[in-house]
């Protein structure tokens, strides 16, 4: 037994003075094999890891004084063959190459014993059996550890992409949901302006009509057919959007000079609810832009603005941001409206929201009766719903949302129960090319 504990002995002082070939071989096996690509890219240090603690481990196994001159190196074989899993995850290891490279690390050591083995034929048997044995121990260990631990936090790494997935899924349903609320108002709203325009020419055309106020069913029918192909128009818009279809053309544009044109294609609505409408800024006001897209989201703002808005009036400027803010430039468009509470500056999505309860209120109180009462067996005949519509949220503000997202503009609402809103959007004043 004494004899086998030196030959022991001798063989762990050799394994020592080998470790860095070893180790050599094992690092060449590992670049030759094509299935092991992460590893060319990592330094040696790192390539090793915990390996060469791993041969100490086994030369200290091998020789009894060394094992109890330093206890510490086995006992910490177990924590750095879990290391070993969590050092080649973090690296980028996938679990394949993390078995195959602790298989060429066995190979080798395993061809070491066998050339010792076959320098040495006059060792008896049971030495070169213990020692194998004793790799086989802590090579087992090693990889069962590794795997074991790179196992458990691809485990945890998947159920955080599960978890991701899910909360992802969760906003896309929610998306949609709100998608179909919006499409569904949208809906609504063209189906109460066809059913003014419907009602109203059957009224129209309904014999005897002297007694009715012929000239006010006119005027309804004009202002719903109006109203039908603004909705339209909206409708058409926000469909492109939600395709994608939109992009950007962008140009020198004199902003003063296009909101100018606006004013004027503006002010007969606004006078006709007998609201003011006033639109001032510097003149001219160069930037780069989107001339159409930026038309677009004044035109949407104002529109809005004079849909819910009952009397006072609506205030259009542009100018320059503030002096700590050079690189944008401000359109806001203020309204009397009714407002709502949701303190200055609130996130856009929160302030839509109220703003769309705002809107309600507002279109409800529109709805106040004044439009000419019509006989029943008309309204019958014509099969259709209530004049009354039931409110429907426009769907302009969205419109206006998406069109700031696709200029790289932000929008920021301030608003107060019964005495207005105002909304201003912040352009850039040059786009990258």
């Amino acid at each position: 037994m004494f004899l086998i504990d030196s030959e022991l002995a001798a063989l762990a002082v050799h394994l020592r003075d080998r470790r860095e070939a070893i180790l050599s071989d094992w690092r060449s096996a590992v670049k030759r094999d094509p299935s092991l690509t992460t590893a060319n890219s990592l330094p040696r240090a790192q390539l090793n890891d915990h390996i060469p603690a791993l041969l100490t481990s086994f030369e200290h196994r091998l020789d009894p004084k060394l094992e109890m001159q330093s206890p510490e190196v086995l006992t910490s074989v177990f924590s750095q063959a879990k290391a070993h899993g969590l050092h080649r995850w973090q690296q980028g290891y996938d679990l394949m190459e993390v078995s195959r490279e602790l298989g060429r690390l066995n190979e080798c050591v395993v061809t070491e014993l066998e050339d010792y083995s076959r320098q040495h034929s006059e060792l008896q048997h049971e030495v070169m059996a213990h020692a194998r044995r004793i790799w086989a121990e802590l090579s087992a260990l090693e990889f069962s550890e590794s795997i074991g631990e790179y196992f458990v936090l691809q485990k945890l790494e998947a159920a955080g992409h599960v978890n991701d997935l899910e909360h992802a899924l969760k906003s896309i349903r929610e998306l949609e949901q709100k998608r179909a609320e919006l499409w569904h108002e949208a809906a609504h709203d063209l189906r109460g302006n066809v059913g003014v325009v419907v009602t109203a020419t059957a009224v129209l055309s309904h014999a005897p009509i002297a007694s009715l106020p012929q000239a006010k069913f006119l005027e309804v029918l004009d202002r719903n057919v109006t109203s039908l192909k603004l909705l339209l128009d909206d409708v058409t818009d926000f469909a492109r959007l939600q395709a994608g279809k939109e992009r950007l053309q962008l140009s020198q544009v004199d902003v003063a000079a296009h909101l100018s044109e606006l004013a004027g294609d503006l002010r007969a609505m606004a006078e006709q609810r007998g609201l003011s409408i006033t639109f001032s800024g510097p003149s001219p006001f160069i930037v780069s832009g989107d001339s159409v897209k930026i038309r677009r989201i004044a035109q949407n703002l104002v529109l809005n603005a004079i849909r819910y808005t009952q009397q006072g009036g609506v205030t259009v400027a542009w100018h320059d941001s503030v002096a700590s803010d050079v690189k944008r430039w401000v359109l806001s468009v203020k309204d009397t409206g009714p407002g709502f509470d949701k303190g200055p500056a609130s996130p856009l999505t929160a302030s839509f929201e109220a703003g769309a309860q705002m809107m309600h209120q507002a279109e409800a109180e529109s709805y106040s009766g004044d439009e000419p009462s019509l006989p029943a067996d008309v309204v019958k005949q014509a099969s259709m719903a209530p004049l009354h519509q039931k409110p429907g949220e426009g769907i302009g503000l969205s419109i206006v949302k998406r069109l700031s997202e696709l200029l790289d503009a932000s929008v920021e609402v301030e608003s107060a129960a019964g005495i207005g809103t105002t909304f201003r959007v912040l352009f850039p004043k040059h786009y990258a090319q």
